[in-house]
């Protein structure tokens, strides 16, 4: 079912202010809009049913309830119902300031709380298996293994990883220059094992897979096109079955791996938090309590009874 034309008009003059206020990505503006494009779904069904109106002005608090409510219901994850009252809260507070509405419905619906969870582990051991498991004689293995490398020497997001442009890569320095959420940069060193990897990949793999054609990124597919986050997972996949690892991995196993190690090896937590590009440093400390070898090793080089 399509928005009604009030409601995805209003969806596009929000979308217009986020990226105009926030810069944020083609990727967090779908899906802020998404998630009030099923709340407008919803809403059109709970209403027509009761012969009222159905736009997105006319939402009420207890509609909102409802909403996340019938969410709770289905066994929707906590940290979604709280993605989609983020995207109902946002959207009704530039309601408001636009004057659309008088009232804001959603003031003082508090989200739920999320338990917290540790990133899944993974070992240095598991990872050098991990990085060796492409096979770097071909060209879609030497591009695998070089992705691979600069994840977890990175620590980037797999958005951040896919979009980057060659241009991005500065080989001469040893850094990436990445463009995060909210449309902040930051500078990430590589390191010279990946820099020697994405050298042979630019140099050996990337133009047989280009075969001709012109492309801004920096990671291509055997059709000439830019890797797609799905794509990579797949990659991480495969990998991960060939080099004998049953754990469940995803891309962002390797970014988790990467500031767990850090921390392993000594790293200051404001570093881990700078490189990881996290806006505040609550996010990074969760890292804190993977980082066992490390208090181990200090707990017994400094206690007296350690």
């Amino acid at each position: 079912m399509r928005a009604s034309e009030p409601n995805a008009r209003l969806l596009d003059e929000f979308s217009d202010a986020l990226w105009l206020e926030d810069g944020l990505s083609r990727r967090t503006l779908e899906s802020y809009r998404s998630d009030l494009m099923q709340f407008g779904r919803w809403l059109g069904e709970r209403k027509e049913k009761d012969g009222e109106p159905a736009s997105l002005t006319a939402a009420t608090r207890a509609d909102l309830l409802a909403f996340l409510a019938h969410g709770v219901a289905a066994k929707v994850r906590a940290s979604t119902t709280r993605r989609e009252l983020s995207s109902l809260k946002r959207f009704y507070r530039f309601l408001l300031r636009q004057g659309v509405i008088g009232n804001d419905p959603s003031l003082d619906i508090e989200a739920p709380r999320l338990p917290r969870s540790l990133p899944a582990g993974l070992t240095e051991a598991a990872v050098e298996t991990l990085l060796h498991a492409p096979d770097v004689k071909q060209p879609l293995g030497l591009r695998d293994r070089a992705m691979l490398e600069v994840l977890y020497a990175s620590g980037l997001r797999v958005s951040e990883l896919v979009d980057l442009a060659v241009a991005q890569v500065s080989l001469d320095m040893g850094v990436v220059r990445v463009m995060g959420k909210g449309a902040k940069e930051r500078l990430v060193p590589l390191g010279e094992e990946a820099l020697e990897w994405v050298a042979r990949y630019v140099g050996e793999a990337r133009p047989g897979l280009l075969n001709g054609r012109r492309a801004d990124a920096l990671f291509v597919t055997a059709r000439g096109g830019a890797m797609t986050r799905q794509g990579f997972w797949y990659v991480v996949k495969r990998h991960a079955c060939r080099a004998g690892i049953d754990a469940a991995l995803s891309p962002h196993t390797l970014r988790h791996a990467f500031a767990t190690h850090l921390l392993n090896h000594g790293a200051d937590l404001r570093v881990v938090q700078l490189l990881l590009g996290h806006a505040d440093i609550s996010t990074t400390q969760i890292y804190t309590h993977v980082a066992r070898e490390r208090l181990k090793r200090l707990h017994a080089q400094h206690h007296p009874r350690g």
